[in-house]
């Protein structure tokens, strides 16, 4: 070297001390093959990602309509009766037959309870527990978006965090209060650990993910214990991460299989309390998980879920298509796109080549997307079809169209360099960020009209029974001097105690409606819910024998089977009360298209008898175009298209009126 001469050697900066190291790239079982060393996309990291979340969760947890009256009466009722000691009690949960767990629904009463601790009445804690629900999808929701981009893929991951915020499936099911939504849940949990490959050397993986599952299963639905079956595959027979030769192959088959065992043992410790706590509340032995599977699937000809409607094959594909439009194509494709990847860009998988006796990448990646296929076909040739069957694999759903949608990204670029002979060009192209961008925000405009038409189109019933405790009742009570006049401005207005409203002793009726009801916990205590004879000819549910001692363990309405309930559908006169006696009844009139029935009047013209409280719309789907039906948009011009019923609350002139009469008296007397 010359003298004089200088030396110049450059090197990476340094993290200052205290700072953790990025994560390095391309270290999942997808790869991207362009711009190796160009910036990493952009991800939300695991708070980031919960706090936007969040804002989705908690307002599909405040605006969202109830789907499914099963959610009503077999879920928020049960619940009320912990907390109030009463409400409406179905064949289901009754000693006899014992198909719906207390254990699951004990679990939502702290979230009950700390509703009421915040705001007086019952309508809080109905909001604290969807809340609540909420909170913890969103904890799920965020763990998968992290551990996606950890062991899939930076932009999977990315996809799949906008899927998931945006879809109307997710708005729907993050808050339900059903066993589908737990065992999604806990399978979002079980999938995430389970994205790393099996390994004899991480037993951990192994318990987490055969706790998770065994937990959705056992507290929530015995049958969403089926999306087990690839990670059991995985477990038992596929080497996963680890070396094996023909020498120690039996060493490593007695070890996976001793290890799934034993923590499949541990898992079965869940039992020990659920089963404790159904027995305890059912007042005799009560094996909920089994009860379940017996009946649907060995009750014979006359017993079944089949009793209670069945629906074509096609069912699922039109609801999914509802509630993920794009998505659904996408995800169903993930297998045969992933076939098409093994064919035309296999450096996208085989530039992490396995181990010697490892699995393949894509016998890997093949198992994480086999889950959701298996669920569809499997319910698809169930007689018996309801949208909230399909909730456990909504998170899966958008995994599989993430996936789908970054292969289909590697196609068109593995064409871009064929076409012009220049990886070059293809790293500086935008057509294939921009490719992605279209497909995913024009998903998510779609939901979010598919959203708003939701709340637009059928808010009605929540709507009307906001009004009756805010306002029906509060001046009810004004009129009788029970209450001080109200201010006009709503915002001023002080929180009212509704408790004098038991001095009506008012009944509010349910006909051919009964099947939206919300539950009691958004009518006040001290009004009676009943119903009345429609054209429906099926079992209602009977009223629990009311409790009033302020343990769950004490309650006896969960021991009682009122006479009459029975698994066979079968319609119980005792249950209806005569619409004479309504002081209030809920009904659905559609004023173009006036139907009428000796068991179904039009209630709401009737003038003589009754008053419209308040009427809300609610859309005529089957005299409504299919695509104003199905989606929202601004404007007259959309809307007109559509036709509305009237959603109304009726008041009974003569029987509030002398109910008022009769309470004045009352407080003239004393």
């Amino acid at each position: 070297m010359a003298d004089g001469s200088q030396v110049l050697r450059l090197r990476r900066p340094e993290a200052p001390k205290g700072t953790k190291p990025l994560p390095e790239r391309h270290t999942g079982i997808l790869q991207d093959q362009l711009r190796r060393t160009a910036r990493r996309p952009w991800n939300p990291d695991f708070s980031t990602a919960v706090r936007i979340l969040l804002l989705i969760r908690v307002a599909g947890a405040m605006y969202s309509n109830i789907q499914d009256c099963d959610e009503v009466f077999n879920f928020w009722e049960p619940l009320h009766l912990l907390e109030h000691g009463y409400g409406f009690q179905t064949w289901e949960v009754t000693p006899t037959f014992s198909i719906r767990s207390w254990a699951y629904i004990l679990l939502h009463l702290p979230l009950a309870r700390l509703g009421a601790v915040f705001a007086s009445g019952k309508r809080p804690a109905f909001f604290a527990v969807r809340i609540g629900l909420a909170v913890v999808s969103t904890l799920c929701e965020a763990k998968l978006c992290r551990a996606v981009v950890a062991k899939v893929n930076e932009r999977v991951g990315r996809y799949l965090f906008f899927m998931l915020l945006f879809s109307t499936g997710m708005w729907i099911a993050t808050a339900a209060f059903l066993p589908s939504s737990f065992v999604m849940y806990a399978t979002t949990l079980a999938f995430t650990y389970a994205l790393e490959p099996a390994s004899i050397k991480n037993n951990r993986r192994t318990f987490q993910v055969t706790l998770l599952f065994a937990a959705g299963a056992i507290i929530g639905w015995p049958f969403g214990l089926a999306l087990s079956l690839p990670f059991v595959f995985e477990e038992l027979f596929l080497s996963g991460a680890d070396v094996v030769t023909p020498a120690n192959h039996y060493q490593w088959i007695v070890a996976r299989w001793k290890h799934l065992f034993s923590a499949g043992v541990i898992s079965l410790l869940i039992f020990v309390p659920v089963f404790a706590i159904d027995s305890v509340a059912y007042g005799r032995w009560s094996l909920v998980t089994w009860n379940i599977v017996r009946y649907n699937i060995f009750g014979g000809a006359e017993r079944g879920p089949d009793l209670y409607g069945t629906s074509p094959w096609h069912f699922y594909i039109m609801n999914l298509l509802l509630n993920f439009n794009i998505l659904i194509p996408l995800a169903l494709a993930s297998l045969p796109s992933l076939l098409v990847t093994y064919f035309v860009d296999n450096k996208r998988l085989k530039a992490q080549k396995p181990s010697l006796g490892g699995s393949s990448p894509f016998t890997i990646l093949a198992l994480r997307l086999l889950p959701f296929h298996l669920w569809v076909a499997v319910l698809t040739f169930q007689s018996h079809k309801e949208e909230r069957f399909m909730f456990p694999i909504y998170p899966l759903l958008c995994f599989n169209a993430a996936v789908t949608l970054y292969l289909v990204r590697g196609w068109m670029e593995k064409a871009y360099i064929t076409i012009t002979k220049s990886p070059y060009r293809a790293s500086r192209s935008i057509i294939f960020g921009t490719t992605t961008l279209v497909i995913v925000v024009f998903s998510g405009l779609i939901s979010l009209s598919r959203v708003l038409a939701l709340y637009h189109y059928y808010h009605a019933p929540l709507a009307i029974y906001s009004h009756f405790e805010e306002f029906e009742l509060p001046r009810l009570l004004n009129d009788t001097g029970l209450l001080p006049p109200l201010p006009a401005d709503i915002n001023d207005r002080p929180s009212i105690d509704l408790a004098p409203i038991r001095e009506f002793e008012l009944r509010l009726c349910l006909g051919k409606e009964w099947y939206r009801f919300p539950g009691h916990y958004l009518v006040p205590s001290g009004v009676g819910v009943n119903f009345v004879k429609s054209d429906f000819a099926g079992l209602l549910p009977a009223h629990f024998e009311r409790s009033s001692s302020g343990t769950w363990w004490d309650r006896q309405g969960p021991r009682h089977t009122p006479v009459g309930l029975n698994d066979l559908n079968q319609e119980v006169d005792e249950f209806y009360v005569p619409v004479e006696t309504c002081d209030y009844l809920v009904d659905l009139d559609f004023p173009l298209r006036p139907t009428s029935s000796l068991h179904e009047p039009r209630y709401a013209t009737d003038e003589d008898v009754w008053d419209r409280v308040v009427c809300a719309p609610f859309l005529d789907a089957a005299h409504s175009p299919l695509l104003t039906r199905t989606l929202w948009a601004p404007g007259s011009w959309w809307q007109s298209a559509n036709e509305f019923g009237d959603y109304c609350l009726l008041r009974n002139k003569g029987n509030v009126k002398e109910k008022k009469r009769g309470v004045a008296a009352r407080l003239r007397g004393n």
